[in-house]
């Protein structure tokens, strides 16, 4: 399985490599392939269910994260046992739980909001702000991160990269791939997002 998973991980990345070498492009190019995409029907629809799969697996990963620490601490505390490979483990499933969970909580409108201002305005002045933000900061940041991580998991899959600690967990370019998909499915939802809210500012729904 993990081989299986290499192979298409090292397709994947020998096809969008040359992306890299074009970063400004690429990144206008998302934006517009994010709109023309995001007048799809049903695109928003398509993009909630993919992000709840994602959530999902995070879902998932926070019980087992919380059952292994919960072990690592009696262990360690009791026994005066402990394992490097079950640290690494933990930290590992931390990260699935934080990233996988971006776009699920995106698509619920759940994000933090620093801008005290935002509740106070209008509900089309909110979609207006949304659909600027989609276009010009989620869409393109997401697009950045999938881009420039291609070189960074493709050095790690080419030298098999493990944990440098005796007894750590091998595979590392395994979680460091997370990093691709979380933001893949970011832009996603960010597109089914931009679809949403500009039918809800059309509608005047609220």
């Amino acid at each position: 399985m993990i081989e299986l998973y290499a192979k298409f991980l090292n397709f994947l990345i020998n096809l969008l490599n040359p992306l890299t070498e074009h970063i400004d492009k690429a990144i206008i190019y998302a934006v517009i392939i994010a709109i023309f995409l995001s007048l799809i029907p049903k695109i928003d629809f398509i993009a909630d269910n993919i992000s709840k799969f994602f959530m999902f697996i995070s879902a998932i990963s926070l019980i087992v994260l919380t059952l292994l620490v919960s072990y690592d601490v009696i262990t360690r505390k009791l026994f005066s046992g402990g394992s490097i490979a079950l640290q690494e483990l933990e930290w590992h499933l931390y990260d699935i739980v934080f990233l996988f969970g971006i776009a699920y909580t995106l698509s619920k409108d759940k994000h933090v909001r620093v801008d005290i201002l935002y509740d106070k305005f209008p509900f089309k002045v909110k979609k207006i702000i949304n659909l600027f933000a989609l276009i010009f900061f989620v869409i393109p940041l997401s697009a950045l991160i999938v881009i420039e991580s291609i070189p960074f998991i493709q050095m790690s899959l080419m030298q098999n990269e493990g944990s440098a600690d005796p007894g750590g967990l091998p595979y590392r370019w395994i979680i460091k791939s997370t990093i691709f998909w979380a933001f893949l499915i970011v832009y996603i939802q960010a597109i089914g997002e931009v679809r949403k809210n500009f039918y809800m500012l059309l509608k005047g729904e609220k």
